[in-house]
Protein backbone atom coordinates (compact mmCIF):
# COMPACT_ATOMS: atom_id res chain seq x y z
CA UNK A 1 0.00 0.00 0.00
CA UNK A 2 2.96 2.70 0.55
CA UNK A 3 4.99 1.66 -2.63
CA UNK A 4 2.14 1.86 -4.81
CA UNK A 5 -0.77 3.95 -3.08
CA UNK A 6 0.35 5.73 -0.20
CA UNK A 7 3.64 7.26 -1.82
CA UNK A 8 1.76 8.17 -4.96
CA UNK A 9 -1.44 9.32 -4.06
CA UNK A 10 -1.11 10.12 -0.07
CA UNK A 11 -3.54 8.62 2.78
CA UNK A 12 -7.09 7.91 2.05
CA UNK A 13 -9.87 9.10 4.16
CA UNK A 14 -11.67 5.38 3.41
CA UNK A 15 -11.04 2.29 2.11
CA UNK A 16 -14.10 0.15 0.53
CA UNK A 17 -12.83 -3.46 -0.22
CA UNK A 18 -14.44 -6.90 -0.08
CA UNK A 19 -14.69 -9.66 3.15
CA UNK A 20 -11.16 -11.14 2.29
CA UNK A 21 -9.04 -12.40 5.14
CA UNK A 22 -5.99 -9.69 4.94
CA UNK A 23 -9.06 -6.48 5.04
CA UNK A 24 -10.86 -8.30 8.04
CA UNK A 25 -7.40 -8.99 10.17
CA UNK A 26 -6.83 -6.97 13.19
CA UNK A 27 -3.91 -6.19 11.56
CA UNK A 28 -5.62 -4.21 8.53
CA UNK A 29 -7.85 -2.47 11.30
CA UNK A 30 -5.06 -1.44 13.62
CA UNK A 31 -3.02 0.11 10.68
CA UNK A 32 -5.95 1.65 9.49
CA UNK A 33 -7.45 2.95 12.81
CA UNK A 34 -3.75 4.51 13.18
CA UNK A 35 -4.21 6.56 10.21
CA UNK A 36 -7.32 7.33 10.58
CA UNK A 37 -8.55 5.54 7.40
CA UNK A 38 -11.97 4.36 7.77
CA UNK A 39 -12.58 0.70 6.63
CA UNK A 40 -15.88 -0.23 4.16
CA UNK A 41 -16.55 -3.67 3.84
CA UNK A 42 -19.13 -5.19 1.12
CA UNK A 43 -22.09 -6.63 2.23
CA UNK A 44 -22.08 -10.92 1.85
CA UNK A 45 -21.96 -12.04 -1.32
CA UNK A 46 -22.49 -8.70 -3.45
CA UNK A 47 -19.35 -7.98 -5.14
CA UNK A 48 -21.74 -4.67 -6.55
CA UNK A 49 -20.83 -2.91 -3.22
CA UNK A 50 -17.37 -2.24 -4.42
CA UNK A 51 -18.75 -1.97 -7.95
CA UNK A 52 -15.97 0.38 -9.54
CA UNK A 53 -13.34 -1.80 -8.69
CA UNK A 54 -15.02 -4.75 -9.93
CA UNK A 55 -16.14 -3.28 -13.22
CA UNK A 56 -12.02 -1.91 -14.04
CA UNK A 57 -10.82 -6.06 -13.27
CA UNK A 58 -13.72 -7.32 -16.18
CA UNK A 59 -12.44 -4.68 -18.50
CA UNK A 60 -8.81 -5.18 -18.29
CA UNK A 61 -9.52 -8.94 -18.14
CA UNK A 62 -11.90 -8.53 -21.35
CA UNK A 63 -9.18 -6.70 -23.42
CA UNK A 64 -6.61 -9.56 -21.98
CA UNK A 65 -8.46 -12.07 -23.07
CA UNK A 66 -9.18 -10.55 -26.66
CA UNK A 67 -5.85 -9.57 -27.29
CA UNK A 68 -4.02 -11.88 -26.28
CA UNK A 69 -5.62 -15.28 -26.22
CA UNK A 70 -3.14 -16.87 -28.19
CA UNK A 71 -0.30 -15.58 -26.32
CA UNK A 72 -1.39 -15.93 -22.58
CA UNK A 73 2.62 -15.85 -21.59
CA UNK A 74 2.58 -12.22 -22.42
CA UNK A 75 -0.36 -11.04 -20.56
CA UNK A 76 1.62 -8.82 -18.28
CA UNK A 77 3.53 -7.24 -21.59
CA UNK A 78 0.19 -5.67 -22.22
CA UNK A 79 -1.20 -4.74 -19.00
CA UNK A 80 0.62 -1.24 -18.86
CA UNK A 81 -0.80 -0.25 -21.78
CA UNK A 82 -4.32 -1.53 -21.03
CA UNK A 83 -4.03 0.84 -17.93
CA UNK A 84 -2.72 3.49 -19.99
CA UNK A 85 -5.82 3.26 -22.16
CA UNK A 86 -8.41 2.49 -19.08
CA UNK A 87 -7.04 5.75 -17.63
CA UNK A 88 -7.46 7.73 -20.82
CA UNK A 89 -10.97 6.61 -21.67
CA UNK A 90 -14.11 9.09 -21.06
CA UNK A 91 -16.45 8.10 -18.52
CA UNK A 92 -19.69 8.28 -18.76
CA UNK A 93 -20.43 9.40 -14.92
CA UNK A 94 -17.95 12.17 -14.76
CA UNK A 95 -17.53 12.97 -18.69
CA UNK A 96 -14.05 12.95 -17.45
CA UNK A 97 -10.89 10.67 -17.81
CA UNK A 98 -9.46 9.13 -14.70
CA UNK A 99 -6.12 11.33 -16.07
CA UNK A 100 -8.16 14.35 -15.58
CA UNK A 101 -9.61 13.93 -12.34
CA UNK A 102 -6.63 13.00 -10.73
CA UNK A 103 -4.14 15.62 -12.48
CA UNK A 104 -6.32 18.07 -13.46
CA UNK A 105 -4.97 17.69 -17.28
CA UNK A 106 -4.87 14.54 -20.09
CA UNK A 107 -1.54 13.59 -21.11
CA UNK A 108 -0.58 13.60 -24.41
CA UNK A 109 -0.37 10.02 -25.97
CA UNK A 110 1.81 9.25 -28.65
CA UNK A 111 3.30 13.08 -29.72
CA UNK A 112 5.12 11.54 -32.54
CA UNK A 113 5.01 13.31 -35.71
CA UNK A 114 4.62 9.91 -37.75
CA UNK A 115 8.19 10.48 -39.53
CA UNK A 116 10.59 7.49 -39.59
CA UNK A 117 12.88 7.13 -37.52
CA UNK A 118 16.64 6.49 -37.67
CA UNK A 119 16.83 3.72 -34.90
CA UNK A 120 14.55 0.54 -36.43
CA UNK A 121 14.09 -0.47 -32.76
CA UNK A 122 12.62 2.21 -31.62
CA UNK A 123 9.60 2.63 -34.72
CA UNK A 124 8.81 -0.49 -34.33
CA UNK A 125 8.11 -0.10 -30.63
CA UNK A 126 6.10 3.35 -31.21
CA UNK A 127 4.14 1.00 -33.85
CA UNK A 128 3.13 -1.88 -32.22
CA UNK A 129 2.57 0.39 -28.24
CA UNK A 130 -0.36 3.06 -30.90
CA UNK A 131 -1.76 -0.31 -32.47
CA UNK A 132 -1.83 -1.71 -28.77
CA UNK A 133 -3.17 1.44 -27.43
CA UNK A 134 -6.30 2.25 -29.88
CA UNK A 135 -7.69 -1.29 -29.81
CA UNK A 136 -7.74 -1.29 -25.83
CA UNK A 137 -9.23 2.17 -26.29
CA UNK A 138 -12.13 0.76 -28.83
CA UNK A 139 -12.72 -2.40 -27.14
CA UNK A 140 -12.94 -0.34 -24.11
CA UNK A 141 -15.53 2.03 -25.41
CA UNK A 142 -17.45 -0.56 -27.22
CA UNK A 143 -17.56 -3.04 -22.97
CA UNK A 144 -18.75 0.44 -21.42
CA UNK A 145 -21.49 1.09 -23.98
CA UNK A 146 -22.59 -2.07 -24.00
CA UNK A 147 -22.55 -2.58 -20.58
CA UNK A 148 -24.32 0.79 -19.44
CA UNK A 149 -27.41 -0.28 -21.62
CA UNK A 150 -28.13 -3.96 -20.26
CA UNK A 151 -27.80 -2.59 -16.72
CA UNK A 152 -30.49 0.13 -17.42
CA UNK A 153 -33.03 -2.44 -18.97
CA UNK A 154 -32.88 -4.43 -15.63
CA UNK A 155 -32.27 -1.71 -12.86
CA UNK A 156 -35.57 -1.02 -10.58
CA UNK A 157 -35.88 0.86 -7.27
CA UNK A 158 -34.74 -1.41 -4.52
CA UNK A 159 -37.36 -1.78 -1.42
CA UNK A 160 -36.74 0.13 2.04
CA UNK A 161 -36.94 -1.98 4.61
CA UNK A 162 -37.17 -0.52 8.58
CA UNK A 163 -35.35 -1.75 11.75
CA UNK A 164 -37.90 -4.52 13.37
CA UNK A 165 -39.37 -5.52 9.77
CA UNK A 166 -39.22 -9.37 8.92
CA UNK A 167 -37.80 -10.19 5.76
CA UNK A 168 -36.62 -13.61 3.93
CA UNK A 169 -32.99 -14.30 3.06
CA UNK A 170 -32.14 -16.04 -0.45
CA UNK A 171 -30.27 -19.07 0.12
CA UNK A 172 -28.11 -18.08 -3.46
CA UNK A 173 -25.06 -18.22 -2.14
CA UNK A 174 -25.45 -20.00 1.28
CA UNK A 175 -24.31 -23.50 1.66
CA UNK A 176 -27.29 -25.97 3.16
CA UNK A 177 -26.19 -28.66 4.48
CA UNK A 178 -28.67 -30.41 2.31
CA UNK A 179 -28.05 -32.97 -0.33
CA UNK A 180 -29.57 -31.24 -3.41
CA UNK A 181 -29.78 -27.90 -3.54
CA UNK A 182 -31.78 -27.57 -6.32
CA UNK A 183 -34.82 -28.79 -4.06
CA UNK A 184 -34.19 -27.26 -1.39
CA UNK A 185 -35.98 -23.69 -0.35
CA UNK A 186 -34.84 -20.39 -2.29
CA UNK A 187 -35.36 -18.19 0.71
CA UNK A 188 -35.34 -19.24 4.82
CA UNK A 189 -36.49 -17.14 7.30
CA UNK A 190 -37.96 -14.59 8.53
CA UNK A 191 -35.54 -12.87 9.97
CA UNK A 192 -35.60 -9.52 11.81
CA UNK A 193 -33.39 -6.61 11.14
CA UNK A 194 -31.61 -5.21 13.51
CA UNK A 195 -29.86 -2.57 11.61
CA UNK A 196 -29.30 -0.23 8.50
CA UNK A 197 -25.85 -0.10 7.35
CA UNK A 198 -26.47 2.07 4.16
CA UNK A 199 -29.56 2.58 2.28
CA UNK A 200 -28.95 -0.44 0.28
CA UNK A 201 -27.57 -2.94 3.20
CA UNK A 202 -29.07 -4.57 6.23
CA UNK A 203 -28.14 -6.68 9.00
CA UNK A 204 -30.25 -9.18 10.04
CA UNK A 205 -30.19 -11.20 13.78
CA UNK A 206 -29.41 -14.60 12.18
CA UNK A 207 -29.20 -17.78 14.60
CA UNK A 208 -25.95 -18.17 15.94
CA UNK A 209 -25.44 -21.33 14.31
CA UNK A 210 -25.23 -19.52 10.89
CA UNK A 211 -21.44 -18.56 10.78
CA UNK A 212 -21.90 -16.21 8.28
CA UNK A 213 -22.09 -11.95 7.64
CA UNK A 214 -25.31 -11.04 8.81
CA UNK A 215 -25.43 -7.78 6.39
CA UNK A 216 -26.45 -8.27 3.23
CA UNK A 217 -27.70 -6.37 0.23
CA UNK A 218 -31.17 -5.46 -0.40
CA UNK A 219 -31.32 -8.11 -3.47
CA UNK A 220 -30.88 -10.79 -1.35
CA UNK A 221 -33.89 -9.91 0.54
CA UNK A 222 -38.02 -10.18 0.28
CA UNK A 223 -40.41 -8.68 2.57
CA UNK A 224 -42.22 -11.33 5.06
CA UNK A 225 -45.69 -10.63 4.97
CA UNK A 226 -47.47 -11.10 8.22
CA UNK A 227 -50.59 -14.22 7.66
CA UNK A 228 -53.70 -13.49 9.00
CA UNK A 229 -53.99 -12.81 12.51
CA UNK A 230 -50.93 -11.61 12.45
CA UNK A 231 -50.83 -7.97 12.85
CA UNK A 232 -51.40 -7.61 16.15
CA UNK A 233 -55.26 -7.17 15.79
CA UNK A 234 -56.12 -10.85 16.84
CA UNK A 235 -58.23 -11.19 13.94
CA UNK A 236 -58.94 -14.89 13.47
CA UNK A 237 -58.99 -16.40 10.40
CA UNK A 238 -62.40 -17.10 9.32
CA UNK A 239 -63.86 -20.74 9.25
CA UNK A 240 -64.20 -22.86 6.40
CA UNK A 241 -67.25 -23.53 4.57
CA UNK A 242 -69.13 -25.96 4.08
CA UNK A 243 -70.44 -27.06 0.27
CA UNK A 244 -72.46 -30.10 -0.01
CA UNK A 245 -70.22 -31.76 3.26
CA UNK A 246 -66.39 -30.11 1.33
CA UNK A 247 -64.34 -27.50 3.06
CA UNK A 248 -64.46 -24.30 0.68
CA UNK A 249 -62.38 -20.97 0.86
CA UNK A 250 -62.87 -17.74 -0.81
CA UNK A 251 -60.41 -16.03 -2.69
CA UNK A 252 -59.55 -12.91 -4.08
CA UNK A 253 -59.74 -12.43 -8.13
CA UNK A 254 -56.71 -11.58 -9.80
CA UNK A 255 -56.65 -11.99 -13.72
CA UNK A 256 -53.24 -11.20 -15.39
CA UNK A 257 -51.83 -11.93 -18.90
CA UNK A 258 -49.16 -13.12 -19.72
CA UNK A 259 -46.94 -10.36 -21.87
CA UNK A 260 -44.78 -10.50 -24.56
CA UNK A 261 -43.33 -7.58 -24.70
CA UNK A 262 -42.45 -5.55 -28.11
CA UNK A 263 -39.11 -5.85 -29.02
CA UNK A 264 -37.51 -8.29 -26.25
CA UNK A 265 -37.09 -12.31 -25.66
CA UNK A 266 -39.13 -14.98 -24.71
CA UNK A 267 -37.16 -14.82 -21.36
CA UNK A 268 -38.54 -11.29 -20.49
CA UNK A 269 -42.14 -12.38 -20.41
CA UNK A 270 -44.17 -11.34 -17.34
CA UNK A 271 -47.37 -11.23 -15.79
CA UNK A 272 -49.26 -8.30 -15.88
CA UNK A 273 -52.46 -6.98 -13.98
CA UNK A 274 -55.32 -6.19 -16.30
CA UNK A 275 -55.58 -3.30 -15.22
CA UNK A 276 -51.67 -2.22 -16.06
CA UNK A 277 -52.19 -2.81 -19.75
CA UNK A 278 -52.64 0.94 -21.19
CA UNK A 279 -54.03 -0.16 -24.74
CA UNK A 280 -57.87 -2.08 -24.37
CA UNK A 281 -57.51 -3.27 -27.34
CA UNK A 282 -54.87 -5.72 -26.92
CA UNK A 283 -57.34 -7.27 -24.61
CA UNK A 284 -59.73 -7.37 -26.90
CA UNK A 285 -58.21 -9.18 -29.51
CA UNK A 286 -56.67 -11.67 -27.12
CA UNK A 287 -60.59 -12.63 -26.35
CA UNK A 288 -61.85 -12.58 -29.90
CA UNK A 289 -59.16 -14.93 -30.80
CA UNK A 290 -59.17 -16.84 -27.68
CA UNK A 291 -62.82 -16.95 -26.29
CA UNK A 292 -62.16 -20.07 -24.13
CA UNK A 293 -59.94 -17.85 -21.79
CA UNK A 294 -61.36 -16.41 -19.25
CA UNK A 295 -62.04 -12.58 -19.48
CA UNK A 296 -62.72 -9.44 -17.22
CA UNK A 297 -66.91 -9.73 -16.06
CA UNK A 298 -68.42 -7.13 -18.47
CA UNK A 299 -69.74 -4.08 -16.80
CA UNK A 300 -73.71 -3.90 -15.63
CA UNK A 301 -73.37 -7.82 -15.69
CA UNK A 302 -74.06 -9.32 -12.30
CA UNK A 303 -71.88 -11.67 -10.57
CA UNK A 304 -73.00 -15.56 -11.10
CA UNK A 305 -73.36 -17.26 -7.70
CA UNK A 306 -73.86 -20.82 -7.07
CA UNK A 307 -75.28 -21.70 -3.00
CA UNK A 308 -73.59 -18.14 -1.81
CA UNK A 309 -69.95 -18.73 -3.09
CA UNK A 310 -68.47 -16.97 -5.82
CA UNK A 311 -66.97 -18.10 -8.93
CA UNK A 312 -63.54 -15.82 -9.30
CA UNK A 313 -61.06 -16.36 -11.59
CA UNK A 314 -57.06 -16.32 -11.18
CA UNK A 315 -54.82 -16.52 -13.78
CA UNK A 316 -51.64 -17.66 -11.60
CA UNK A 317 -48.22 -18.25 -12.43
CA UNK A 318 -46.79 -21.62 -11.08
CA UNK A 319 -44.81 -21.50 -8.41
CA UNK A 320 -46.10 -18.51 -6.87
CA UNK A 321 -45.81 -19.11 -2.70
CA UNK A 322 -48.66 -16.24 -3.27
CA UNK A 323 -50.47 -17.89 -5.55
CA UNK A 324 -50.36 -15.31 -7.70
CA UNK A 325 -47.99 -14.01 -9.94
CA UNK A 326 -46.29 -10.79 -9.65
CA UNK A 327 -47.42 -8.08 -11.63
CA UNK A 328 -45.30 -5.58 -13.70
CA UNK A 329 -45.73 -2.04 -14.13
CA UNK A 330 -46.25 -1.68 -18.00
CA UNK A 331 -43.50 0.91 -20.01
CA UNK A 332 -43.59 -1.00 -22.90
CA UNK A 333 -45.78 -1.62 -25.47
CA UNK A 334 -46.57 -5.83 -25.75
CA UNK A 335 -49.75 -8.46 -26.66
CA UNK A 336 -51.27 -10.66 -24.05
CA UNK A 337 -50.71 -14.18 -25.06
Amino acid sequence: MFQHVFRNFGLPEDIVSDRGPQFTSRVWGALCGCLGIGVSLSSGYHPQSNGQAERLNQEIGRFLRSYCSREQHRWSEFLPWVEYAQNSLIHSSTGLTPFQCVLGYQPPLFPWSGEPSDVPAVEEWYRLSQEVWERAHVRLQRAVRRQRIQADRRRRPHPSYQVGQKVWLSTRNLRLRLPCKKLSSKFIGPFEIIRRVNPVAYRLRLPASYRICPTFHVSLLKPAHPAVGEAGTGAAPPPPLDIEGSPAYQVRARLQYLVDWEGYGPEERSWVDSGDILDPSLIEDFHRTHPGRPAPRPRGRPQRRTSGVEHLLVFSNVGDPEGVAPACGGGHGGIPL
